[in-house]
């Protein structure tokens, strides 16, 4: 700290403008992070607005200068203290969100610094006692303060002021949950300490005991949070893992099943992802989990679990299913995210193909066509995207092209250009695609409702 000190001790000129503007060393900032202003004419723009002492600590903030933000907040703090037109209110949510803010990326700050200031917000700030203390929780948990930080959340659920305890119950209530997040981690721990002993063929009572009474805790708080509606997602899955390990499906699937269809809570993806997850390890029926997937579908196609979706759409002896499979692939490869997934269009091009050699249900290639052949060849198809796609992966160049060429004929800029390409181990693949085209061209004029197979792409 006294090296601190030094470097930031202030220049004889500094020291002698302080006699003109004393330096506040008040219980919100550790003195060695400013320096008093030494310009006159600075002291008189920050008093003559606050709302430009403000603008100006955004400035700085937003350029990184911590020191200057520092130094800029000292001034605001002195303008609310010279101001006798209102009574004091104690420090506003304002200087906590900024101190802490500059205290996290100043040069000079320490983890003591730190804690000093947020124990000096704690006592000051009664009304945002809680939520302060859960901003401390997670500062100590970034720079890995574990024990420090489940302390500070049993104190902070221990404390009692009033009204005020009632008007910050949301508050205690995330106090609860993290620190119940903090006794998973510690039963996480104690259960890979048992595996690893088992494996040795070593017991350990102790060790067993702690990680029990871990659950307990751990069970009680998670299991609390969740049932408030919200997105509880890191939550939802402890309090799962602490469920299947003790062999409690029935309630996991429960509340699985809760989080992901109770109207109350807010439409959540991860919620139906989790579902499907824990579905899938226990073996449930396809039927169980192709409800599941269509749900995750209507909410965001684009998800990555939409190949296994259409695996076993496609799979199916219904035709609606096969159908719907179909859809879900095309309505997948619409996303920009999806466009070198090779699996996606490995299973278009399986699903086209099989279409195509059984001449049934070409109505629906183009139900699906006819909404995308205004912006698919540019989008997917162009000679540009045909030369990339070849020069670093050769395997999804050869299903986009068998695609385009059904879609956009054998003329297709795409199809033309892979279709050329290859070594002699690659040509006789390659000939075989250019054949498999050829001979279903009138399929791409069925397609498109053309007549003239001269059209190019």
């Amino acid at each position: 700290m006294d090296s601190l000190m030094e470097r930031a001790a202030p220049c004889p000129a500094a020291q002698a403008g302080s006699v003109l503007l004393p330096a506040l060393h008040l219980p919100l900032l550790p003195p060695h992070l400013y320096r008093p202003a030494t310009s006159h004419e600075h002291k008189l723009n920050f008093r003559k607005s606050k709302e430009a002492c403000l603008t100006y600590i955004q400035d700085a903030m937003l350029q990184k200068q911590w020191k200057r933000a520092a130094e800029f907040l000292t001034f605001y703090i002195e303008s609310l203290e010279k101001d006798f037109s209102t009574e004091y209110m104690g420090p506003s949510e304002m200087i906590w969100r900024i101190g802490t803010e500059i205290l996290c990326h100043h040069s000079y700050s320490s983890m003591k610094d730190f804690n000093s200031f947020i124990e000096q917000m704690k006592t000051l700030g009664v009304k945002r006692y809680l939520k302060v203390c859960l901003e401390h929780a997670f500062h100590l948990l970034c720079n890995g303060q574990t024990d420090e930080a489940y302390q500070n959340l049993s104190l902070a659920e221990s404390w009692r002021f009033g009204e005020q305890t009632t008007a910050q119950d949301k508050e205690l209530k995330l106090i609860q949950a993290y620190r119940g997040l903090l006794d998973y981690y510690s039963w996480s721990k104690q259960k890979n300490v048992l595996l690893e002993y088992d494996k040795e063929g070593f017991e350990d009572l102790s060790v067993e005991q702690e990680m029990h009474s871990s659950f307990r805790k751990a069970a009680v708080n998670l299991k609390e949070i969740i049932q408030i509606p919200g997105v509880w997602d890191v939550f939802v899955k402890c309090y799962v893992d602490l469920l299947e390990f003790y062999g409690d499906h029935d309630e996991a699937r429960q509340v699985l099943s809760e989080y992901a269809y109770n109207s109350k809570f807010p439409a959540n993806p991860n919620a139906h992802v989790y579902f499907y997850q824990f579905l899938k390890r226990h073996g449930e029926p396809k039927k169980s989990l192709i409800s599941v997937l269509k749900i995750l579908h209507d909410i965001v196609p684009s998800h990555e679990l939409m190949i296994d979706f259409n695996t076993m759409l496609q799979k199916s002896k219904k035709r609606k299913k096969r159908r719907l499979g179909l859809e879900v692939i095309f309505a997948a490869l619409d996303y920009a995210g999806w466009k070198e997934n090779v699996k996606a269009w490995s299973c278009l091009a399986r699903q086209v193909k099989q279409i195509i050699i059984s001449e049934k249900h070409l109505d629906w290639i183009k139900q699906e066509w006819n909404s995308r052949k205004d912006w698919w060849p540019a989008f997917h198809f162009s000679r540009y995207l045909a030369k990339r796609n070849w020069q670093e992966n050769e395997s999804l160049a050869y299903e986009k092209a068998l695609v385009a060429g059904i879609l956009l004929g054998k003329d297709c800029k795409y199809f033309k250009y892979v279709s050329h390409q290859g070594c002699k181990d690659q040509k006789k693949r390659l000939r075989t695609l250019k054949k498999f085209v050829n001979k279903h061209s009138p399929v791409y004029l069925r397609i498109s409702g053309l007549s003239d197979s001269s059209v190019q792409t």
